[in-house]
């Protein structure tokens, strides 16, 4: 299946305690079916000092389920993503607006 949020996405979370915040992606897992959204799921994690980093409380985005997220078109918007033939190669598009992203 053709992925539909990709690195690199401005997307909003749907659900969740998160609600309503945007962010972009940072890394995705198609495997598990989750992403890495920049200042969402922030949890604190505790690690030991060692010689190359700092110890204590570290903030640590964890992952977010695929079905809690939806792209942002140009108006801000929550859109679902359609594919499409364009000049020969398939290209994700925005349902809302119908651009391509």
């Amino acid at each position: 299946m053709a992925a539909k949020l990709k690195k690199g996405d401005k997307v909003v979370v749907l659900a969740g305690k998160d609600r309503g915040k945007q962010g972009e992606i940072t890394q995705v897992m198609p495997k598990d079916g989750k992403a890495i959204v920049d200042g969402i799921n922030i949890a604190i994690r505790h690690t030991k000092q060692s010689q190359t980093s700092q110890g204590g409380r570290l903030p640590t985005p964890m992952p977010v389920d695929l079905s809690n997220l939806a792209v942002v078109d140009k108006d801000g918007k929550a859109t679902r993503v359609g594919f499409r033939i364009e000049d020969g190669k398939k290209v994700r598009f925005a349902k809302t607006t119908g651009e391509a992203l």
